[in-house]
């Protein structure tokens, strides 16, 4: 399937439904995803900055390479896990 011309939402507040669609490459800039959920997402090479993950769940995903901050989550996760032997 041949990449479209961007789809463009400019100071919109609209639901949207996404289901079996490859948005690859595409920027969110200064949007609102409060309570929006992801189901079967694939981020791999995604950048996140500047981000408010206050009470963000992310629940049987493979974080290999993910790192926050820097620093890999696998590693955060094992000193974590350290700590409660």
């Amino acid at each position: 399937m041949p990449t479209a011309e961007a789809f463009k939402l400019i100071h919109t507040r609209q639901r949207l439904e996404v289901n079996d669609a490859d948005l690859s490459a595409s920027s969110f800039v200064n949007v609102k995803l409060t309570n929006a959920t992801f189901d079967d997402i694939n981020l791999s090479g995604a950048t996140i900055n500047n981000a408010n993950l206050s009470h963000l769940s992310i629940t049987e995903s493979c974080t290999a390479g993910m790192t926050i901050n820097g620093i890999l989550v696998s590693d955060l996760q094992a000193a974590y896990l350290a700590t409660l032997k």
